[in-house]
């Protein structure tokens, strides 16, 4: 039996070889690695995401905020909130109220019928 002989041919594709490998495995790791493109691109526009709620949230902020400022020196911004919220009326107005849904998950009969009558 002959012994394996590493001749010089062999072991230049050899080292080909090896090379060629580890070049792909960094390749690979480059683009799904940890810190690849793949998760570069994924940050990209986790802070593209980010940074458009940053800007709604700061316009959302800025309304809120000069609607703070009117309510303290507005008289008419402070009498539109009083008469909506609270239901206020000037002398002489009349305000109607309508009825709001009822949240109600049947009809207006069975609910009645599941609930156990009053204590005498």
């Amino acid at each position: 039996m002959r012994a394996f002989h590493w001749g010089r041919g062999n072991l230049y594709r050899a080292a080909i070889f090896a090379l060629a490998l580890i070049s792909i495995a960094l390749i690979v790791h480059e683009i799904f690695g940890e810190h690849g493109l793949v998760a570069l691109r994924r940050q990209r526009k986790e802070i593209d995401s980010l940074q458009r709620q940053i800007q709604q949230l700061q316009k959302e902020n800025q309304e809120l905020a000069d609607h703070v400022k009117a309510l303290k020196s507005d008289p008419q911004a402070i009498e539109s909130l009083a008469r909506e919220q609270l239901r206020l009326a000037r002398p002489g107005e009349i305000i109607y109220v309508l009825p709001e849904k009822e949240r109600q998950e049947g009809p207006p009969a069975a609910t009645a019928a599941a609930k156990p009558p009053p204590p005498p």
